[in-house]
């Protein structure tokens, strides 16, 4: 079956696969997934190893299988409960009689079952198994509990089984699979599109990450960001239907979908490029990027060699990129991002009028459930005073999902047109 990858958004499968002679199609299915752009991780249950091993797993994914619900060594980097939160979607394929009754009673006996509870995405499962077993009346009351909890059931495929008996109870072929999850995403994409479809004909140019200012060839001045807000805002621009710029410092981040991306190292090199978009037709810029305040003056040609116990480096200040930006006599619809330790909203309100600014989003960096490197975000949302909006307090949630309110916030105050400020 053939279907365009195209469009497919850079989204997070978790696959998990129980025991079954189906198994060996999850192996397939781990390819097309990852054929199709999905980042794929897998988890096994004790059946299915007895049917394929780990290892095909993790050669196919690239990414380390996930065995056990105790393990010291995945609880040091991606445990179970930060596994649930990382998938966009757990499909489980094949999905024996054994995970669905756990799944239906809330047993939480090893990773799988505990997985299911821990996420708050979508699940699909696709069940394979006897026939006599997928007729069973134990079966099909634990399908109509998933069902009704809002799991999304595979129907099996009819046929002939490795027991010998033929009926309904065959997993879907791998390529069927990966099809239905394509689709998924690409309606759920659409909807977003609906949603937020007024962005549709802009262009928006973003600022992400940090700057890198140096010393000398060797050594720079920088800070703690890692751009993933201002990735998650380009790929939610994309998303509304809007030609997106993303200009990044250095970060080791996919690029969204659909967005251009131009790679920047310093502050000056910011700035020029996005006077360049101005000339492109910018019509929204956000500028999420943590410039570095300031500059070595003069960098050094070569490596400064350690002598005493002192080192003086004289710095001057960097060109302020979102106020220059928001000065030119033909200026975008600008959006600042103030992240601040203390007094936040006092200094968020404070920028917004002094670099004369549309809107601002602020956050307090110094709380390390939402600070720099964080997953999750929470901002508080002023505007300027001629769009007559009140600040809007973002709850803590994800960065897409924040990202998708700041769209939203956007999509607002563009309805209220007034002249530049």
């Amino acid at each position: 079956m053939s279907f365009d990858l195209s469009v497919i958004p850079n989204k997070n499968i978790v696959l998990a696969v129980t025991g079954g002679i189906a198994a060996y199609k999850s192996a397939i299915l781990v390819r097309r997934l990852k054929d199709a752009g999905f980042n794929v991780r897998v988890v096994m249950t004790q059946g299915a190893q007895a049917f394929i091993t780990p290892l095909t797993f993790q050669a196919l994914s690239g990414n380390p299988v996930h065995t056990e619900l105790l393990n010291p060594e995945a609880e040091a980097g991606m445990g179970h409960i930060e596994l649930a939160r990382w998938a966009d979607l757990l499909l489980v394929a094949p999905a024996s009689c054994d995970t669905l009754a756990k799944f239906a009673t809330g047993l939480a006996d090893d990773l799988l079952s505990t997985l299911y509870l821990a996420t708050k995405s979508p699940v699909w499962v696709a069940p394979a198994m006897n026939q006599q077993m997928w007729a069973a009346k134990a079966t099909q009351r634990n399908l109509n509990t998933l069902v009704e909890d809002g799991v999304h059931v595979i129907m099996p495929d009819a046929g002939s089984q490795a027991c010998g008996d033929v009926g309904l109870g065959r997993m879907p072929e791998p390529e069927d699979l990966a099809y239905q999850v394509t689709q998924y995403f690409h309606r759920a994409q659409r909807a977003i599109a609906e949603k937020f479809g007024l962005l549709a004909g802009k262009h928006v140019v973003i600022t992400a990450g940090p700057t890198r200012e140096a010393i000398d060839p060797v050594r720079y001045i920088s800070n703690h960001s890692t751009g993933k807000m201002g990735f998650a805002l380009a790929a939610a621009c994309y998303a509304a239907g809007a030609k997106v710029t993303l200009i990044a410092g250095p970060v080791s981040l996919d690029t969204p979908n659909g967005v251009r991306r131009v790679n920047v190292s310093s502050a000056v090199q910011m700035l020029d490029l996005s006077m360049q978009m101005l000339d492109e037709g910018c019509d929204i810029f956000i500028a999420t990027a943590a410039v570095a305040d300031y500059r070595v003056a003069e960098v050094a040609e070569h490596k400064i060699k350690k002598a005493g116990d002192e080192l003086n480096v004289s710095l001057i200040k960097n060109p302020d990129i979102v106020a220059t930006i928001a000065g030119q006599q033909k200026r975008p619809f600008m959006v600042g991002f103030a992240a601040e330790t203390r007094h936040v909203e006092e200094y968020a309100a404070g920028k917004l009028v002094a670099k004369k600014l549309d809107m601002i989003a602020c956050n307090d960096v110094s709380r390390a459930d939402i600070g720099f490197a964080s997953d999750e975000n929470a901002m508080t949302v002023f505007f300027a005073d001629a769009y007559q909006l009140e600040k809007r307090d973002l709850e803590k949630a994800s960065k897409q999902e924040i990202a998708q309110q700041l769209v939203e916030a956007i999509h607002d105050a563009l309805q209220h047109e007034i002249e530049p400020v």
